[in-house]
């Protein structure tokens, strides 16, 4: 298969590359993120402990579309067929609406909803052309209800859920999966330093699982939303 994935250097990008990476068949991704070392550092480890993939690492930064179309163009030039896409690249800053500095909704946006829409609809003429793929979108357990502190990053979550449910609808005759994944707190670098109980909040791998798993299902069924939240609960 030919899978990208967006902010895939690190984290839940990085475990889902990681999942899929360590099938005996072996694939072709195409990762990106904004810091190249970073992505560079993580395409050698998963070439070498992955010997069957083929690993393509291509700086982007998905708020930035002519980032975002020069990624592409690279891909298209390896490929035109798109197995998987996982549109994992967000940003979190935490505040709320009456007190948040002035142009973080825009930022959130950018990222958590424009990345996602940008790269979706240049990759879609080649996914609806042979009706195939799997778009999934990361929004978040904040996609579905307000909470304390979350302010923009919600509200983008809120607007990247609504996108994916009306992609999902819009793919059906292209015979084009699309899966809302909304996790709630899985340990990744945003939580390093935060002195959170590791016991307390799942763990990136356990999101990876849930998405490898829907993505092997038959060609007549479709996962269109995954909820994972930890144990105890939203923190």
């Amino acid at each position: 298969m030919n899978i990208i994935i967006t902010g895939a250097s690190k984290g839940l990008g990085k475990s889902i590359a990681e999942i899929f990476a360590a099938d005996k068949q072996g694939h072709s991704f195409f990762i990106c993120a904004r810091n190249s070392n970073e992505l560079e550092n993580t395409a050698k480890e998963l070439q070498g402990r992955f010997p069957r993939t083929s690993m393509h690492a291509i700086a982007c930064d998905v708020a930035d579309r002519q980032s975002v179309n020069g990624f592409v163009k690279q891909v298209l030039q390896i490929t035109d067929r798109i197995d998987v896409l996982v549109n994992n690249a967000g940003i979190f800053y935490p505040g709320s609406v009456h007190n948040e500095a002035e142009g973080t909704l825009e930022k959130m946006i950018e990222v958590n909803l424009y990345g996602a829409y940008h790269l979706t609809r240049l990759l879609l003429p080649y996914m609806m052309k042979v009706k195939s793929g799997h778009i999934f979108n990361i929004c978040s357990i904040a996609s579905l209800a307000a909470y304390e502190n979350g302010g923009a990053y919600s509200i983008s979550k809120f607007a990247l859920y609504g996108f994916s449910k009306n992609l999902r609808e819009e793919m059906k005759p292209y015979n084009i999966k699309v899966t809302h994944v909304l996790p709630g707190a899985a340990y990744t670098d945003s939580w390093s330093g935060s002195n959170i109980d590791t016991a307390r909040i799942m763990e990136a791998a356990d999101v990876a699982k849930m998405i490898y798993a829907a993505a092997h299902l038959s060609p007549q069924a479709c996962v269109e939303e995954i909820i994972i939240r930890p144990q105890l609960g939203d923190l």
